[in-house]
């Protein structure tokens, strides 16, 4: 039995725990929403760490020899049997630090590729632009797109002229034939000279005609889609990112190592363009703010400068001082002891710029957040809004040889779990004389290390996940106010590869939610079996009497409909229900119902079958005190149209 009524106390559901998390970690900027396709376009060296390298070149063994002529990853030799006719040239670069010199030879072709996958299934015309330098000799310089590992086979050219001996931009364009290139099949876009001619090659871009302002328009719809009211631009790179390497021209944006993930940082992407996407997709930002290399000047100039271009100009913007700070992986991590003092430092600068700001201080993390968040608290009243935790759940368990099924169940019970973690922290805070104190979980996600056979955060267990977690979050609503899933673009969000975007299971359960927009908590009374887990994920390994069938009941925005918002952690069993909801002042009413399931918890979407895992909706008519039937490994949202 599922019964449902009103709280004695109101509660509200802020919009703001549906929000979303954007970090340049993967592909999710580079290579995701963005929709240049050229890796390293600046030809510069180091920007991989060496680990990340030695990876590259075991899975493409042509990059460790392509490496040997001096070509920097993923650039390759058109003809690796014409030797070097190649030299990088340090301090004569249009962009960054480095260029490529191209040497020709009389009579034959000379030139670099990359394999670049396009998106053909929806575009076939390609803009691109690049930097000259011309050194000697014929002054064509042809871009061109062939066939994978095949270069006599061109599917599409354009000659440039470059007679310039300065650095010079220059525009192509490159037009494809409907069925010359099948989805998912790899291209060589190559840059290439005839004759006795040398040129300096530099910051090469390739972007499909349909880009919006330089955004693959796949992704933005999907991350329109999502609903989400807030896109959090933070992560382990916060504490090493300069936010002026991203504003200005992006011609001059200078190409750097992403310190925290060991991957390319172009800056292309930068302020400017993520606020541009926060407006396509109708989220507001929330930033997180350097502490680590930072400064409180830089964070306060940060500041200014997004209040002087978004929306009204006026501020009042959420803004994160700093990301884990209490992790010794952080670049420039403050020592426990001066966390406190970093904080109000910061603080103290942006308020001068914007005394209307929301801050967010970092807060510890999991079981260890005692210590760290007491000298958090020592701070002055006013210094922040709200304390962040991180909700990371890994497949690691103490039972010592515990199966699958049992870190299966242990993971999706997690959340349940959370509500008593939650209620310490507000203790603490309550004790340290701010009973009005919030919470922000900044970055929630569930991610397997190590096996493809438990929940993860690309397959149906990830939604099941995500939904208990909101669900928890909705419950603790008068203490949590804020809520990011990681990320918009991969783990739980939307993916590319090879140019098919596709979103996971995770993401049909926020999209589901934050579009039924919860805004009145109601109470439900459940009669759910129920599991016990002991010796179960580290975080929380003792987890009493979590339902099977684990639901929230809350009105919609305007009071017009009822919403059951359900997850079946039976990986088996269908659950089935009698739902009464008649005290709440309907006998039934139109019905609409939306579903993510799958073949199992394992179930996940990819680019060869991306839409394994949607959300199904249906409608159909629910009586007040009737029954339904929940699928196995399930999330159900149901809405409930209320007569006025």
């Amino acid at each position: 039995m599922i019964r449902v009524s009103r709280l004695n106390k109101p509660q509200d559901i802020p919009f703001s725990l549906f929000g979303s998390f954007l970090e340049p970690i993967g592909h999710s900027t580079y290579g995701g929403l963005w929709a240049n396709v050229v890796e390293n376009p600046s030809f510069e060296e180091g920007l991989w760490s060496a680990e990340n390298l030695e990876t590259l070149w075991n899975s493409r063994a042509e990059l460790r020899a392509a490496s040997s002529f001096g070509l920097p990853a993923p650039w390759e030799p058109l003809y690796p049997a014409q030797g070097s006719r190649y030299a990088p040239m340090r301090g004569d670069a249009a962009n960054s630090a480095q260029s490529l010199l191209l040497m020709s030879l009389p009579d034959k072709e000379v030139g670099v590729l990359q394999r670049v996958y396009l998106p053909v299934h929806r575009e076939l015309g390609y803009s691109g632009s690049l930097w000259l330098k011309h050194i000697k000799g014929n002054q064509s310089v042809k871009l061109s797109l062939r066939r994978h590992a095949h270069p006599g086979e061109v599917l599409a050219a354009s000659i440039v002229q470059a007679p310039s001996y300065a650095w010079s931009k220059y525009a192509f364009h490159l037009e494809l034939n409907r069925g010359q290139l099948a989805p998912l099949e790899p291209s060589d876009l190559v840059i290439s000279l005839e004759g006795d001619a040398r040129v300096l090659v530099d910051n090469v871009v390739l972007n499909p005609d349909d880009a919006v302002d330089g955004m693959d328009p796949e992704v933005l719809t999907l991350a329109r889609e999502l609903h989400s009211p807030v896109v959090r631009f933070g992560g382990n790179f916060t504490s090493a990112y300069n936010w002026r390497d991203g504003v200005g021209p992006p011609d001059t944006r200078v190409s750097k190592l992403n310190l925290a993930w060991g991957i390319p940082e172009y800056n292309t992407f930068g302020t400017d363009e993520f606020l541009r996407f926060c407006e396509f997709i109708q989220a507001k930002p929330q930033i997180a703010l350097n502490l680590g290399t930072g400064s409180p000047r830089e964070s306060a100039s940060w500041v200014d400068y997004v209040n002087t271009r978004w929306a009204d100009h006026r501020g009042g913007l959420t803004w994160e001082l700093g990301n884990e700070l209490w992790g010794a992986y952080q670049v420039g991590y403050p020592a426990a002891t001066l966390a406190a003092a970093a904080t109000l430092a910061n603080s103290e600068a942006v308020r001068k710029v914007d005394p209307t700001a929301r801050l967010i201080a970092t807060g510890g993390d999991g079981g260890l957040f005692q210590d760290w968040n007491a000298r958090q608290l020592t701070n002055p009243v006013d210094s922040f809004d709200y304390l962040s935790s991180h909700f990371i759940v890994n497949e690691d368990v103490l039972l010592p040889q515990a199966s699958n099924d049992f870190r299966t169940m242990a993971m999706i019970a997690v959340p349940w779990g959370l509500s008593e973690r939650i209620h310490e922290m507000k203790q603490q805070a309550i004790d340290a004389h701010r009973p009005k104190m919030q919470f922000a979980f900044t970055e929630w996600l569930m991610i397997a290390n190590r096996s493809h056979s438990v929940p993860n955060y690309d397959n149906m267990g990830g939604a099941l996940f995500a939904a208990g977690f909101l669900n928890t979050m909705m419950r603790n609503s008068d203490a949590v106010s804020i809520a990011n899933m990681t990320g918009i673009l991969e783990f739980g969000g939307i993916w590319k590869k090879r140019e098919q975007v596709y979103a996971s299971p995770a993401y049909w359960v926020l999209r589901a939610y934050a579009r039924a927009k919860p805004t009145t908590l109601l109470k439900v009374e459940s009669t759910s079996p129920t599991f016990n887990i002991s010796k179960g994920v580290t975080q929380l390994p003792e987890i009493i009497a979590a339902p099977y069938l684990d639901v929230v009941a809350a009105l919609s925005e305007n009071g017009s409909s009822l919403l059951l918002l359900c997850v079946n952690r039976h990986v088996t069993r269908p659950e089935s229900a009698t739902i009464d909801f008649s005290s709440i002042g309907a006998e039934s009413g139109p019905t609409q119902v939306t579903t993510i399931a799958g073949d199992g918890v394992l179930a996940e979407n990819d680019e060869y079958s991306p839409n394994r895992v949607t959300a199904v909706t249906r409608s159909e008519r629910l009586e007040a005190r009737g029954s339904y039937t929940f699928p196995s490994a399930s999330v159900t949202v149901i809405e409930i149209e209320l007569k006025k």
